[in-house]
Formats: C-alpha cells, structure tokens, sequence
C-alpha cells in the first residue's frame, strides 16, 4: 500500500510517529510524510534544517518532505504562526500532488490545523482518511489559558468538530479520550477506536540497579503542561535522604525548573538535557523507578503520556503526580504509586512508599501490563488493517 501521513512533527523531533512509519514500510508498504522543519520543543530550527535545508530526506526508509513553516520560537504569537503557516503550506502542497494513496493517515497532536491537509487530499481523491488523535481540541487550548466561552475557543471548536467529522476512522491514545470524542458534536456515528501508545523496541527489561544510593528519573518534555517543578518540591521535601533525582530532557519550562532547584540549593537534583533515543536504555537501567508528573488540569487528566509505555517496556516500577488516567493505568498494573498533580508531599510521601515496597515486584507488573496491554506489533497491525 501506499500512505500518505500528515504531521507537524518528525524525526528529528522526539515524537513516535517515525518509529511507526519505518514500521509500516518494513510490512513491505510505501510511506510519504508531509510535514514541517524541525523546531521543537525548542522552538528554532535544528541544524542543516530550514530555508529550504533537507527539504526533501529519505529516512530509514521513509519519505519525508518538509514544507516552509515559521519556528516556533517563545510566545503565544510565534507559536501561531507556526501552526498556521505549517497548516497552509502543507494544504498547498497536497493540492497539487499527482501520486495516488491508498490511505491517509494524520497523526494528530497539537495543533489540530495540522490535519487540514489530510482532510483537502481526502476530499480531492475520495480516499480513506485515518485519525490517531493523542491532544484532544479544542480542549487543548483551555491548559493554555483561553476561555472555553470566548470566541478563539468557539473558532477552534468548529475547526476541530469539523476536521474530526471528515475523518473515516479516529484512533485515540486515552479510554477517556472515546467518551470524550464520542459526545462531540457530529461524531455520534464514527468510529472512535481506543489504540493506546507503544514503547520503541529499544526499551527492554532492564533490572535495577545495586547500591544504597535510590536513584529516580523523569525523561520527556519539559514543559508547563508535565509540571517537572513537583518533581523539584518532592526533591526539597527528601534533600536529607539517600535519594537522587535526574531530569532528562528539555522544553519550553527547563531553564525555569532548572533555576527553581538551583534557588533551592540542592544537591539531589541533575539535570541532564536532551539525550537521544539510543542512550536512554542507558540511562533507565541506572534507575530504580522513573518519574511521570503532569500539571493539574481536566484535559491533560484525560491522557496518558506516552513515557508510561516505555517506563513499563523496560520494567521499572513508576512513581507519579497525576490525576485521571495516569493513576488509573499505574493502578491497574499494580506497577508503582501516584498521587494528585502538582502534589509535591505527596509524591515524596510515594516515593517513601516505594522505598518500602517490593521493588522487583512492581518492575515485574510493569512489564507484564504492557506486554498484555501496549506491544508494538498490536499497535502496528491495527493501523495497517485499517489502512486495508
């Protein structure tokens, strides 16, 4: 088969969507990405990328072309013009597309704009149209400060609606999420499938490390929606104990975390930047359980980051500051402890708990859920009968 797939965001970029295209077209399929040049999370373009750079690359064996889209720099004005300009370009470019698809597949993330060219190709060449929807909107923009009564939240309320309807099929990464597409407005007959996220296969059970010194570790984005500072007051809270703290990854809110351990003094707290993918095995196999924190807010409550699935690939326990379906998967696997978002006391009274716990243990529910609950090849043969 043939797939054209639609998003902002790729490799370079730290998202999963290439580790699912090289996984298609090693099923013997043919995959083209639209989508932008690199710039986030920290919102400038990475190197040999933009006017014009690499616009056109061959990436393990995918096809990927990149259109003009302003970075995203800082700031709520730069950041839509990055989503409008992607948005345009990439509908421009699909309009005059001569190849034929068999399916089209938009993964959607923030913003929903990105799906506009997936909807324009569908409409011209009356193919099918597959969702994977892992940010619901126009809920996403209630976290970023827009009132669900204004006019902005309105607007975006008929583009999503409208953009969602178009599709054949959504895929979403949270059960929550299909109660929540499911009473959207002209999504009533769709059909709204729970696919929940996977672990590259990189991540394998790993054991936890010897030694008296606990070491815990937090790796993604850091942004104001993972609230890394309840991390930062956990590890204020527990600064006399034998417990060391690693922050790996880096956002749009990590100088700011970083100056609020700094302001702290303390000495229990690294950070580690950005790593690439390759050396994170290293890095989890060096921790006794890893760290997932959220900020408190109705719609993040509905996701489920995409870190859990990688925490139980390689069987460590997990310990979090999180409501709604974070706690309830870490519940289910009986893999770790979580208590509310932005808590720091009482995510360093849960880390006391696992301090307590049988360690193994939880490291052996966490990789048992997940190979019952989130394995690569489920995920992948869903999508590909779907394109069929």
């Amino acid at each position: 088969m043939k797939i054209l797939v639609i998003c902002q965001y790729y490799s370079p970029e730290p998202f999963r969507i290439a580790d699912i295209c090289e996984a298609i077209v090693k099923g013997g399929n043919e995959v083209d990405v639209i989508t932008a040049y690199p710039n986030y999370p920290m919102g400038k373009f990475y190197d040999n990328y933009g006017n014009g750079k690499n616009k056109d690359e061959r990436i393990n064996g995918v096809n990927v072309h990149r259109v003009f889209t302003i970075p995203r720099k800082t700031g709520p004005v730069w950041r839509t013009l990055n989503y409008y300009t992607y948005s345009i370009a990439s509908s421009r470019y699909v309009s005059h597309l001569k190849k034929e698809y068999d399916a089209i597949f938009v993964y959607q993330l923030s913003p929903v704009l990105m799906a506009k060219a997936g909807v324009k190709y569908k409409k011209k060449h009356n193919k099918k149209l597959v969702f994977y929807s892992l940010d619901l909107w126009p809920e996403s923009l209630v976290f970023g400060g827009i009132n669900k009564n204004g006019l902005i939240y309105k607007h975006f309320e008929k583009v999503s609606n409208k953009l969602y309807a178009a599709a054949d099929e959504i895929y979403v990464s949270s059960k929550t999420f299909v109660k929540y597409m499911s009473a959207k407005k002209g999504l009533q007959n769709k059909k709204i499938i729970y696919l929940p996220q996977y672990a590259e296969n990189i991540f394998k059970p790993q054991t936890a490390p010897s030694g008296e010194a606990v070491s815990l570790t937090f790796a993604g984005n850091i942004g104001a929606a993972q609230s890394v500072k309840t991390i930062i007051d956990a590890a204020k809270i527990l600064k006399d104990e034998n417990i060391y703290f690693n922050i790996v990854g880096d956002g749009s809110d990590a100088e700011n975390v970083q100056k609020y351990a700094e302001d702290l003094n303390l000495s229990n707290v690294k950070f580690y930047g950005r790593l690439p993918l390759e050396e994170m095995p290293e890095i989890y196999g060096k921790s006794d359980a890893m760290l997932v924190t959220l900020a408190d807010n109705e719609t993040l409550s509905m996701t489920l980051p995409g870190k859990v699935q990688s925490y139980m690939a390689a069987a460590k326990p997990v310990i979090g500051a999180a409501n709604g379906e974070t706690p309830k998967i870490i519940g289910e696997a009986q893999c770790g402890f979580c208590g509310p978002a932005e808590d720091g006391k009482a995510l360093a009274e849960n880390i006391k708990r696992f301090l307590n716990s049988d360690k193994s243990r939880l490291g052996e529910n966490a990789v048992n859920y997940y190979n019952e609950n989130f394995l690569k090849d489920d995920f992948i043969t869903k999508l590909i009968s779907s394109f069929r």
